[in-house]
């Protein structure tokens, strides 16, 4: 292949690659519809609301009846719920909760409008975003760059560190790292989200400690085409389908679901239980996480036995030293 069919195919793949990025980006979010999106009903009207929402939108919601208010309350507060309609006493109520899906609580209140007739609808923001974020734009926002910068500190590592275990040390000194300043300026400056700055850091950076071991320790066993393979999985999947601006529950399934095993979908769901929840749901999103952590060890533990062996080898075929005489 001469220098201008490479420069051709060069430009024929990157005109691809463009494309799948368009579609992964903006496929979802023009899709974003509820698809079984867990809300509660309660009161003596359960029943029908439950009726009612199931023949007009069927499949879009996960029903579950409760015995009353304050088991819907309890519901959203455990994260097992987005919301809840509480029939009886006039008409029907809606309980929202922004702070685990500003999309979604806006959906909600505008069934409520719908339901009760009224165009100013009894709404209770029960668990609301941060009030400096009240729309979570800045939430959303903030997913991109710890994936960015986790792929640019991975690639920093492979190229400029050597050795595989010198990559394990950077990986978790950039994690810790990563997690204190990001909070700093999420937390502390921009005030995006609430929640114990030291429990968000430890997410946060398990979150970076994840993107990039798992970019360096793919690249450490296969080559930079690891580098590749893992930035397009972080970014063409995880990225769109991470679900920081909406829930999984209202993107294309099973992408949804897909996302949320990733290290950003699972990063944004762990983020707003520690900021919003007291850490309610929070055992999926870390078993997620721990799972990439523990992928990243592994195969950098694969790199460090492998430049183990090759000191080893290199060692031996050292020719002895040749003593000499007096």
């Amino acid at each position: 292949m001469n220098v201008i069919q490479r420069a051709v195919a060069l430009g024929l793949g990157a005109a691809l690659l463009q494309a799948l990025m368009l579609i992964a980006f903006a496929w979802p979010a023009t899709n974003i519809a509820p698809r079984d999106l867990p809300i509660a009903v309660a009161g003596p009207q359960a029943a029908m609301v439950e009726a009612r929402l199931t023949g007009q939108s069927p499949g879009a919601f996960d029903l579950t009846v409760v015995p009353d208010e304050a088991a819907a309350r309890e519901a959203i507060g455990d994260r097992e719920v987005y919301g809840a309609i509480v029939t009886g006493g006039g008409a029907p109520r809606m309980l929202v909760a922004s702070g685990a899906a500003p999309a979604v609580a806006q959906q909600l209140t505008q069934i409520g409008q719908q339901m009760s007739g009224a165009p100013a609808a009894q709404v209770e923001d029960v668990v609301p975003a941060d009030p400096d974020d009240p729309r979570g734009a800045g939430f959303g926002a903030m997913a991109l760059p710890l994936v960015m910068a986790g792929i640019a500190g991975g690639v920093l590592l492979t190229l400029l560190v050597p050795t595989a275990a010198g990559r394990v040390v950077g990986a978790i000194t950039f994690g810790i790292a990563g997690g204190l300043l990001s909070m700093v300026v999420t937390q502390l400056w921009l005030s995006i989200v609430p929640g114990d700055y030291l429990q968000l850091s430890m997410v946060a950076g398990l979150v970076s400690f994840a993107v990039a071991g798992t970019v360096t320790g793919l690249a450490t066993v296969v080559g930079r085409a690891g580098i590749g393979i893992a930035a397009l999985t972080m970014l063409l999947i995880g990225n769109p389908f991470s679900a920081a601006t909406s829930a999984p529950e209202l993107l294309p399934q099973p992408w949804g679901t897909v996302g949320q095993l990733l290290p950003p979908g699972a990063a944004a769901s762990l983020i707003r239980s520690v900021a919003f929840f007291d850490g309610a749901g929070a055992r999926g999103p870390v078993l997620v996480l721990l799972a990439w952590a523990a992928l990243a060890l592994v195969l950098l533990g694969v790199g460090v036995t492998r430049d183990s062996r090759r000191t080893e080898s290199a060692a031996a075929a050292e020719p002895a030293p040749v003593p000499v005489s007096a």
